[in-house]
């Protein structure tokens, strides 16, 4: 599920106040604390404490989530209750916990199988009166209405109401998965979160990646979302009747407002085949509980009164469950979820090519490149493995863009083809532009590619630095590729001697 199209957020701890910590259940109405409050990645459940059958000899294997000892008992006891007594029926699974990286912040709970599973064994199915849904915060009445303003995502609305939740404390009826939620503080399965709430200067760790931007750009999003909180709450009554003094942009800061939202974006589900309202979900038992594979297909998927899941593949008592992510680059995984899959054949970079709009024959080029598919500003994804094949796709449109000859153009739009003229200095000058192009773009990253291995391989290198490194070292591996592939072409033409064309309307490239 790609966040950016979705609005994945994520919840990440939402405390930020100086002042001594009042108990949970006696927060002020006017005030919250997230330090706690966060939503683990859009693929996992929730849960308190570790979930693991009991081992010990003799006991009997229970049928329902179980824990392990050594995490908070207390807690736990209240999840599991909370979930079987509103209807999860006897499952498959057991929260385990890894350590977290921080040693301020709780272990990582993940679901792992409870028995030896075989593909299609459904592990567990959460009734619908324990997954949160736009349809239940407010009726259908007025989704339709809210969501068309424009004004605020159904990441937002979702990440809104358990922030008001999250005020009643132990009266409110979430609590339990709230707390769970808290303890995850929107970490992925790696314990690291998303980019989103990195500082400064873990954002540097990004610097040559285009993902930098895509972090400040998204965060930009979610502030211009939390303008408009106070609007919706004027006209979504739904939502906020419980509140009806608590304005949102006096009750939460921007900060506690993004963290939520953060959170919400990385254990948000997202269903398919169900209506507007319930296509969003958060789904205990579900993210962040669940890691992301990307060569995995099970889903939570939407059945009769439940969201249920179906293994696709063996598991042995004790493995983590793994489900799909979605065809989802490793910048999105990293963005929406904090990690980065080493194996991803959805992983992709773009390369962003542009008809120079200073270019008198212009409009001619707009049109003829439409004639083909193309726009005049065309995005090419270069899939990992794809990368020659990409090249090859790109080339028609840059040599459309160095077409100058009138006559040569008019020849062009009479064609019926994709195919322009091709001389030899002008082949020479687009697979030219395409070299310089890739060169500039490794040579924006500040690291090599061995120096990103030997980072690597220190096992005691700073978690966000190493998904960091990580997503860089796959991006410089495929413009690496890239470049040898227009190299290779150069020397594959018959004339080496041949100086490019110029080209004063030369198409852009980013």
């Amino acid at each position: 599920m790609d966040v950016s199209s979705l609005h994945n957020k994520c919840l990440y701890p939402l405390a930020v106040s100086p002042r001594p910590k009042p108990s949970f259940s006696s927060l002020p109405r006017h005030f919250v604390s997230f330090r706690s409050f966060c939503f683990p990645n859009c693929c996992r459940a929730s849960s308190s404490d570790t979930l693991l059958a009991d081992n010990s000899s003799g006991a009997k294997r229970s049928r329902g989530v179980s824990s392990v000892k050594g995490g908070s008992e207390e807690e736990f006891a209240d999840f599991k209750e909370w979930m079987h007594k509103h209807g999860l029926p006897p499952c498959n699974v057991v929260l385990k916990e890894r350590p977290s990286h921080d040693s301020k912040h709780k272990p990582i709970h993940y679901v792992a199988a409870s028995r030896d599973l075989e593909a299609g064994d459904v592990v567990f199915s959460v009734p619908n009166s324990l997954v949160v849904t736009l349809e239940r915060v407010l009726g259908n009445e007025t989704v339709a209405e809210l969501l068309t303003t424009n004004k605020l995502s159904e990441l937002a609305c979702l990440a809104l109401h358990l922030m008001y939740e999250k005020k009643q404390g132990k009266k409110s009826f979430w609590y339990p998965y709230i707390r769970e939620l808290d303890r995850q503080r929107g970490r992925g399965h790696l314990a690291v979160e998303s980019p989103l709430l990195w500082s400064e200067a873990e954002l540097a760790f990004l610097t040559g990646s285009p993902t930098k931007g895509e972090v400040i750009e998204r965060a930009e999003g979610i502030k211009r979302e939390y303008d408009e909180l106070d609007t919706v709450w004027f006209m979504a009554g739904s939502l906020f009747q419980q509140y009806p003094y608590d304005i949102p942009t006096e009750a939460f800061p921007f900060e506690i407002f993004k963290q939520a939202f953060v959170a919400i974006q990385s254990c948000v589900v997202h269903l398919q085949k169900v209506s507007l309202a319930r296509r969003f979900a958060l789904v205990p038992l579900g993210p962040p509980l669940l890691a992301y594979r990307s060569n995995c297909k099970a889903m939570l998927s939407a059945v009769e009164g439940a969201v249920e899941l179906v293994v696709d593949r063996p598991y042995k008592a004790g493995e983590p469950i793994v489900v799909w992510c979605g065809p989802q680059p490793n910048s999105k995984l990293l963005l929406n979820y904090g990690f980065v899959d080493e194996d991803n054949s959805y992983d992709r970079i773009s390369i962003e090519a542009a008809l120079n709009t200073e270019d008198p024959q212009y409009q001619e080029k707009r049109m003829v490149a439409q004639r083909n598919g193309k726009l005049s500003v065309q995005v090419f994804q270069v899939y990992v493995g794809k990368e020659k094949e990409t090249i090859s796709d790109m080339l028609p449109y840059l040599r459309l863009g160095y077409v100058s000859d009138p006559f040569e153009m008019q020849t062009v739009i009479s064609s019926q083809g994709p195919i322009c003229p091709v001389s030899p200095c002008m082949e020479r000058a687009v697979l030219d532009q395409l070299v310089d192009y890739f060169e500039k773009r490794l040579a924006g990253y500040p690291t090599s590619l061995s120096e990103d291995e030997s980072m690597l391989a220190d096992p005691n290198l700073n978690p966000k630095k190493r998904v960091a490194t990580q997503l860089v070292r796959l991006e410089k591996k495929t413009l690496n590729t890239c470049l040898q592939a227009a190299i290779d072409l150069i020397s594959q033409l018959p004339d080496h001697n041949v100086s490019p064309c110029p080209a004063p309307y030369a198409p852009l490239l980013r």
